[in-house]
């Protein structure tokens, strides 16, 4: 008796108009935050006094884990780890993204022409220096008006045409996106410059969410950037105002935000296009430092177990929450996360039974906090068995051993 009854050739007919799925994920190292600085204030020196200011922050308002521990209400254990980790970051690597802000921050000013140019003169002595964050870029002013639409190409072009060549590492962002047409032109005025430039799509109006006809709009906005979208980053208040949300309920916890997150996120998966939260204009400045830490964190912890591994910092002492947040979700998970990937890779049951896919996350997360250096890497191996070439394979869902 034949062990099959369908015919091969009928098969292979009904199935060659499928193709395999396209699963991508986002290149290379995601940042764990954006730095926002508004282009008339960034020097030479703007990344250092970053990272000097937010550990003068921690050493005035935060000098001991106990204080640490208090301000953020975290176990004291994790709070004496926590200090040394965030205090170590901070002075080797304080910023992980810079966006050098023509938009909101900077406003409209007659030297714009002039802080264009001098400021691609600083990005390349970054890059001469090798002292360059791991990303960074401009953010442009948008396209809802003509007079804003030609100030923003202007400053582009006058930018661009002082860097010269441009680095693999270097983004545009492109703010209050409203239309498939904008991101259409914006690709045609890039294809001008004759260099590979990406850009990330702010997602900061509700048309940017829901377009006229009641479609999502960001797939559309991801298919008419030609592989240009690198990333979509929320934005808070314009996005909340634009919902009618009065003032005090203009904030990254509201449930219009959430539902907006949720969009980014079920449009970008497997994209390859990475996706980053807003910020809090709630600072940690004079005597509003305890609090504007504590919001700070809150914020970014709920962004963290909602999926979004990077948000915008808008001020330098905000970079100490900013570490202390992130490392704590990874140092809290690590060992739980280190068990249940064990598992799967020996195959050796448990009380969990977990997919590929978990895996895949599992061991993403592993490499997101490295990159980050929540975790260094004896301890991930310690932790997990595997080193980071098996971590990789396991976030690329590909064999190991």
């Amino acid at each position: 008796m034949p062990r099959t009854s369908l015919d091969p050739s009928a098969v292979a007919a009904a199935t060659a108009r499928l193709s395999d799925a396209d699963q991508r994920a986002p290149e290379g190292r995601q940042p764990v935050h954006t730095c926002y600085v508004p282009a008339d204030g960034v020097t030479a020196s703007t990344l250092a006094d970053w990272g000097a200011q937010a550990l003068a922050a921690l050493h005035r308002h935060a000098p001991t884990p106990a204080d640490l521990a208090r301000i953020l209400a975290v176990p004291d254990a994790l709070a004496e780890v926590l200090h040394g980790r965030v205090r170590a970051k901070l002075a080797v690597e304080p910023v992980e993204d810079l966006r050098i802000d023509f938009e909101d921050g900077y406003g409209t000013k007659p030297t714009e022409d002039d802080d264009a140019e001098r400021t691609a003169g600083i990005v390349r002595t970054w890059l001469a220096d090798r002292t360059a964050p791991a990303r960074f870029g401009l953010r442009m002013k948008s396209f809802d008006t003509k007079a804003s639409r030609d100030r923003g190409i202007r400053t582009l072009d006058v930018f661009l045409t002082a860097l010269g060549e441009v680095p693999p590492n270097f983004v545009i962002t492109f703010p209050k996106v409203t239309s498939v047409a904008q991101v259409e032109v914006f690709g045609d005025i890039l294809d001008m410059f004759g260099q590979d430039l990406r850009f990330e799509i702010q997602v900061e109006t509700t048309q940017s969410i829901v377009d006229g006809s009641g479609r999502l709009a960001i797939p559309a906005f991801i298919e008419a950037g030609r592989g240009r979208v690198t990333g979509l980053h929320f934005g808070t208040y314009d996005y909340t105002a634009g919902c009618g949300l009065g003032a005090s309920h203009q904030h990254l916890a509201h449930e219009a935000c959430d539902f907006a997150r949720n969009v980014m996120q079920v449009c970008a998966a497997g994209t390859g296009v990475a996706l980053s939260d807003g910020s809090t204009n709630v600072l940690p400045v004079g005597d509003n430092v305890e609090h504007g830490w504590r919001t700070h964190y809150e914020l970014v912890r709920r962004s963290l177990a909602h999926g979004f591994y990077q948000g915008w910092d808008l001020h330098p002492a905000q970079l100490v929450t900013r570490y202390a947040a992130v490392h704590a979700y990874y140092l809290e998970g690590a060992e739980a996360d280190a068990e249940r990937l064990k598992a799967y890779v020996e195959r050796s049951g448990g009380a969990v039974l977990d997919e590929p896919a978990t895996a895949q996350a599992l061991s993403a997360s592993f490499l997101r906090a490295l990159d980050c250096a929540a975790l260094e890497p004896d301890e991930v191996r310690r932790l997990t068995g595997l080193d980071i070439p098996a971590l990789r394979a396991l976030a690329r869902r590909t064999p190991i051993g």
